[in-house]
């Protein structure tokens, strides 16, 4: 690999790493604020309502399966961090505070979306050498933010849907659903990774259909479209 190739490698990277940090950041920050304002300090006391990442990265959900997507040259890129601690038992009020706190960090990658966009209005202000890159990031940044809405509002726990779906239903239907976490991160690999390989592209309908029909809303309503 020549010099000019592992600089473009670099650039083609960080065009999706920092959008891809700063989201997940936000996004986990927010799960922890909304639990906060609702009465459970935990996450506060361990230091995760915070801007630095450090705080929220796994190394797999954050760096190695985004980079295996990259790599693998996969229509789709997101992640996930650390889960923020929240200790359910003290939001007041129980059930709907948990499904706020669950809401949070979706709504804000939602918010991030259209600030995003609405950034891209501001790239003729910056230096010709660097619009490229930015607008790069602030595009990748809009899907980002739009795949980790919808991804984590998929109804089943521990994403973000499922503690909304757990929340909001009755007890009786509530209860089972959020027994089936143990069997979520099988199912999103193999999502992710072999029903692709057998022609079946699951994860495309379930989040890059709704991504497409909000990433025209979005660039419509902030007057890029």
């Amino acid at each position: 690999m020549t010099h000019l190739d592992l600089a473009r490698a670099i650039q083609q990277f960080s065009v999706w790493i920092l959008p891809l940090v700063l989201a997940i950041t936000l996004h986990e920050a927010a799960h922890g604020y909304a639990a906060l304002r609702l009465g459970d300090d935990t996450a506060l006391r361990m230091g995760r309502i915070s801007m630095n990442p450090l705080h929220h990265i796994d190394p797999f959900g954050t760096l190695l399966l985004p980079a295996l997507l990259l790599l693998s040259g996969s229509p789709m890129m997101f992640g996930w961090a650390k889960p923020v601690p929240v200790n359910f038992t003290r939001l007041h009020p129980l059930r709907v505070g948990m499904a706020l706190v669950g809401a949070a960090g979706p709504g804000t990658n939602l918010v991030l979306a259209v600030i995003s966009a609405l950034l891209l209005h501001l790239i003729g202000f910056v230096p010709h050498a660097g619009q490229e890159w930015l607008a790069a990031n602030l595009e990748n940044s809009v899907l980002i933010n739009l795949v980790l809405a919808v991804f984590n509002m998929i109804p089943i726990p521990p994403l973000d849907g499922g503690r909304v779906a757990v929340g909001l239903l009755p007890r009786s239907l509530a209860m089972p659903l959020s027994r089936a976490e143990r069997y979520t991160l099988p199912i999103l690999m193999v999502a992710l990774f072999v029903l692709p390989v057998l022609g079946i592209n699951l994860f495309g309908w379930i989040v890059g259909i709704p991504v497409d029909f909000l990433m025209q809303l979005v660039y419509r309503a902030t007057g890029l479209a």
